[in-house]
């Protein structure tokens, strides 16, 4: 049975959700605002469920709304490639949106994705941004999945689902320089200055205990929020570096960087962080199931 979808009560839907906006979108059309209202109207009929929500005078899509909008272009996309010109047909490519704190090791981010980076049919969309940034993100179906260092704090109230990825421990990286110098850990945090994440930091917070622990003040060359910026200050040989292997991990395989050190009880723990819903995304769960990401990565 051929199912009656009309693709114009489609098309109206997919220019206004791109749009944002009814008024923005019946100009662009030529049409009247009350005919296009009424176009998405029976578009939502016959799915069955609201595309739209509005708060305040800004409409937002819903879950079913998303994905519509997901099919929409895959549709549209393909009707101008027809248009163009006439060839086998290609497997309609698929959507992964990816957040990520903008701190979080790319390395780990990169080993993350593997499963997906070279699948020609799977396009993957990339952003960073503070945690709160992600997860409105996340709970708007902007984004499909989130990369933290901390879980998101859980209650009967929250729609998030955490998954603890992999957890790594913390060392002092340093320079061939430092190496030759290496001693004990009470004396290379004594003699040598170190780079540290900045206090908003899990990584900062067991540093901080463990100098504490220690009676140890340390001598602090730099502290950096931004994990790609550390590891240039330890290549660069500024100081002795507080974070995980993988973060530096090419630097420590071309010989530029040594782990000195572990330092006891710290570590990072890398989360994914979903959303409940009614239709996920099935390359959120193939990534989740695909791989470890732990320190036997290294």
């Amino acid at each position: 049975m051929i199912m009656d979808l009309n693709y114009r009560h489609l098309e109206y839907f997919w220019a206004t959700a791109h749009d944002g906006n009814l008024t923005r979108t019946a100009e662009r059309l030529n049409v009247s605002q009350s005919a296009l209202s009424v176009q998405i109207k029976k578009l939502e009929e016959r799915l069955g469920s609201a595309l739209f929500e509005r708060r305040g005078r800004t409409l937002h899509l819903t879950e079913v709304g998303r994905i519509a909008l997901d099919y929409a272009d895959t549709i549209f996309a393909a009707g101008n490639e027809m248009l163009g010109v006439l060839q086998n047909a290609e497997r309609p490519r698929e959507l992964i949106r990816v957040g990520s704190m903008a701190t979080l090791s790319r390395n780990f981010q990169i080993e993350f994705l593997r499963p997906l980076r070279e699948r020609s049919n799977v396009e993957i969309v990339l952003r960073s941004g503070s945690t709160m940034e992600l997860l409105r993100g996340l709970e708007s179906l902007n984004l499909d999945i989130v990369l933290l260092n901390q879980p998101p704090p859980k209650d009967t109230m929250s729609p998030f689902i955490s998954h603890r990825l992999a957890e790594w421990r913390v060392s002092l990286m340093g320079s061939k320089a430092h190496r030759k110098s290496a001693s004990s850990l009470e004396e290379l945090l004594r003699e040598q200055p170190v780079l540290l994440p900045t206090t908003d930091s899990n990584i900062r917070l067991g540093f901080d205990s463990l100098v504490s622990r220690l009676s140890i003040t340390p001598i602090i060359a730099a502290e950096v929020d931004d994990m790609a910026m550390l590891r240039l200050l330890a290549r660069e040989g500024i100081g002795m570096a507080v974070i995980p292997p993988i973060v530096v991990r090419d630097e420590l395989k071309a010989g530029q960087l040594f782990e000195l050190t572990t330092l006891p009880d710290i570590a990072e723990t890398f989360y994914a962080v979903t959303l409940q819903r009614r239709f996920p995304n099935r390359l959120v769960e193939e990534l989740l199931q695909s791989r470890d990401f732990g320190p036997a990565e290294f």
